[in-house]
């Protein structure tokens, strides 16, 4: 019976320096962007030898692709929990405001600042994932016109950074036709 026991430590464990060394991952991009983003640096952040950091990620390529799969699961979870139990309205006006919060508060924002040539090359995947996600939440013949609009509005302000988030706010509103 300690067997089952055990593996589930294991497990908790490894999700736990996984998670780590991922948002390790974020704090160092950060800073260095993802051109010199280096592997002694994650492991140094996140207080994990090279040896357990390869043992999780095998190569710089893998180490990025994973982090980008950690940073959707981070902003749907986010999101999910914004808007739990809410309807129309109110769910999309909490998602809103959850954009506004994690764009203001992710370190993922000074990457632009570093390396613009390599986020606007990005932008071309997350567009369309944004836009679909948010149109989820919209309805009525022109949702695709309010969605596109919000997600730009969005991405100007993740390019071009404010710190004014109540505009930001009321851009995204306005967008989408919440008054």
């Amino acid at each position: 019976m300690n067997k089952p026991l055990s593996a589930h430590s294991d497990a908790a464990e490894d999700t736990s320096t996984r998670r780590r060394i991922l948002a390790a991952t974020a704090e160092v991009l950060g800073r260095s962007g993802q051109t010199k983003l280096s592997l002694s640096e994650v492991a140094l952040q996140a207080g994990v030898s090279r040896p357990t950091l390869y043992r999780w990620f095998a190569s710089k390529e893998e180490l990025l692709g994973a982090f980008g799969v950690y940073e959707r699961e981070m902003f749907d979870s986010g999101i999910s929990t914004a808007t739990a139990g809410l309807r129309g309205t109110e769910k999309l006006d909490a998602a809103l405001r959850f954009i506004v919060e994690y764009q203001q508060s992710y370190s993922g924002v000074r990457v632009v600042d570093i390396e613009p040539e390599v986020v606007i090359a990005q932008l071309t995947h997350v567009i369309p994932v944004m836009r679909a996600r948010l149109l989820k939440l919209l309805s009525g013949s022109n949702a695709q016109v309010k969605a596109s609009t919000a997600i730009r509005v969005a991405i100007s302000h993740y390019i071009v950074r404010s710190d004014d988030e109540g505009q930001f706010l009321a851009q995204l509103r306005h967008a989408v036709g919440i008054k």
